[in-house]
């Protein structure tokens, strides 16, 4: 790990300060450069992510406040906890994660467009094969019917995106991850932005001060031995 932030800290890619993000739109900070996998990382380091639509440059962003999921404040309401023990979906992490990308590209309803464009997939697939990003995978049976995906450096994990084709399968891939991110010694999942569904389950929105505090942290402890599902 200690090479991967010494790549970090050296590569030549800089990003402003994130004090200077707009409000509106909230947390824009830059437009512009590559996709380049260091440079990613770089953003992350800083509390920042690119997210942007096909006809826009890409676009870097650090919301206040942003949304995050402390591992043991998982919050799993009697309901979900009865679904939990009845469901008979099966759970794999990086077993899957072209299909997981693919699947959190597709246009959600009301939606003509992804931002998860060809660009953003072969991003993310080059740090997954340097074992910085992962993936968890819901199946029924045979079939993807659920997942997330997102970055992890140290012991901080940036949540990126989900998906669900069946109730309750992006919960579970969300849930499963916080509780095995708790057991590897995660201290926080990053969400970015306020979302309803997963407020339910515990998360909540704190100031990019104190969110990027606590990423500088993380990100110093050496990485799991091993990334697996609790």
């Amino acid at each position: 790990m200690a090479s991967i932030l010494e790549t970090i800290r050296q590569n030549a890619y800089h990003f402003p300060p994130v004090e200077t993000a707009l409000q509106e739109p909230d947390g824009l900070l830059a437009a512009g450069g590559d996709l380049n996998p260091d440079r990613i990382l770089r953003a992350y380091s800083h509390g920042i992510f690119p997210w942007y639509s096909a006809d826009d440059p890409i676009l870097w962003w650090s919301p206040d406040p942003r949304c995050v999921l402390f591992t043991d404040e998982l919050h799993i309401s009697r309901s979900m906890a009865k679904w939990l023990k009845q469901q008979q979906l099966r759970v794999t992490t990086d077993t899957a994660f072209k299909s997981v990308i693919q699947a959190c590209a597709q246009p959600r309803a009301k939606q003509a467009e992804t931002w998860i464009n060809n660009d953003i997939q072969t991003a993310y697939y080059a740090l997954h094969q340097r074992g910085l990003a992962h993936s968890i995978e819901v199946w029924d049976g045979e079939e993807l019917v659920g997942g997330l995906y997102g970055v992890s450096i140290g012991r901080m994990f940036f949540g990126e995106s989900m998906f669900s084709r069946t109730t309750n399968a992006s919960k579970l891939a969300f849930i499963r991850l916080v509780q095995s991110a708790s057991q590897m010694g995660f201290r926080m999942i990053d969400c970015q932005v306020h979302n309803p569904h997963l407020e339910t389950l515990g998360a909540r929105c704190i100031p990019r001060g104190q969110f990027v505090q606590i990423i500088e942290q993380q990100m110093q402890l050496p990485p799991p031995i091993k990334w697996e599902l609790a």
